[in-house]
C-alpha cells in the first residue's frame, strides 16, 4: 500500500497535540483522526482510538515498524509544510499597526 495523500488539520490543538491528519492509501482507503503530537524528541502520531471498557484501543494501526515509521514520516512532513504555509500566510498579511497607518495616511 502506498500513501497517496496526507491532509493536515491545524485548527484543533490541545496541550502537546498540534493537529490531526487524514491519510489516503492507494487513492481508495482513508484513515481520519490521526493525532499529531509534539514530544521532547520531535513530532509523533497516534492512531484513531475508541474507548472500550476502561481503556482505549486503536481502531486501525500499522502491523510493523517499517509501516509505522513511513506513516509517521509522511504525516510529520505534511504537518511541517502546513505550518510553513501558515507562517508564510501570516507574514504576508499586514499587521494591525501597518493597516492602521495606511488608513490614517488617506
Amino acid at each position: 500500500m502506498n500513501i497517496t495523500d496526507v491532509r493536515v488539520h491545524l485548527e484543533y490543538t490541545y496541550g502537546n497535540m498540534v493537529g490531526f491528519a487524514s491519510v489516503t492509501f492507494d487513492n481508495c482507503f482513508v484513515v481520519h483522526d490521526i493525532k499529531i503530537f509534539q514530544g521532547s524528541e520531535g513530532y509523533f502520531i497516534t492512531m484513531p482510538r475508541k474507548r472500550a471498557g476502561g481503556e482505549y484501543l486503536d481502531v486501525v494501526h500499522p502491523l510493523n515498524t517499517e509501516t509505522r515509521e513511513a506513516l509517521q514520516a509522511a504525516v510529520v512532513e505534511a504537518y511541517e509544510k502546513a505550518i510553513e504555509g501558515k507562517r508564510a500566510a501570516q507574514a504576508s498579511r499586514p499587521s494591525e499597526s501597518q493597516a492602521e497607518r495606511k488608513r490614517s495616511d488617506r
